[in-house]
């Protein structure tokens, strides 16, 4: 029981970093951006730039892939579907939606609102938020999905060699097969 205790803790710490790993990817050319700014002291500029929203988008984008990821995953999860819908409605609307109109007005030739210097970080910081959360859900679909009875045939996992703990295999993926002329 402890044993197992200890896998999860170690499967969720490694899923942590490297979803924060993700994260601080998308992040380092605008810290590189951020940083060059600085250096020539236009601080302020950071702020008053689209990079923030690009950052942002680009986040909101990679969620919306993890909770499409979580909602294909397995089709026995049902009463998940409608909120995996809703965290990518959320996305939409909250982070993706806002950060196009952010980059697309910041980008013409209008004057910038001094506003954006606070909607900017905040549409970050939600963005980082959701990609986390969306992380989070597909690895709980597909842990459900993988300990779900029928699932597949077993296997002793190389972590668990010696113990006496069976993990299923994941069923695989049904793709259907295109009719005519297939080259394999």
């Amino acid at each position: 029981m402890s044993d197992n205790r200890q896998q999860q803790e170690h499967y969720s710490l490694s899923m942590m970093y490297g979803t924060y790993a993700d994260i601080l990817f998308v992040l380092f050319p605008f810290l590189v951006i951020a940083m060059q700014r600085l250096w020539d002291g236009n601080l302020y500029q950071i702020l008053m730039r689209p990079d923030l929203s690009i950052a942002a988008a680009i986040l909101a984008g990679l969620a919306i892939g993890k909770f499409v990821l979580g909602l294909v995953t397995n089709r026995d999860l049902g009463r998940y579907k409608e909120r995996i819908v809703f965290f990518i409605a959320l996305t939409l609307f909250v982070v993706l939606g806002p950060a196009i109109i952010l980059i697309l007005s910041m980008t013409g030739d209008a004057e910038i609102p001094g506003f954006v210097a606070f909607v900017q970080p905040m549409l970050l910081i939600v963005a980082i938020s959701l990609y986390t959360t969306a992380v989070s859900i597909a690895n709980i679909l597909v842990q459900t999905g993988n300990t779900r009875p029928g699932a597949g045939e077993s296997y002793k996992s190389p972590v668990a060699q010696g113990a006496d703990s069976v993990q299923p295999r994941a069923a695989p993926l049904d793709l259907p097969r295109r009719k005519g002329h297939d080259a394999y």
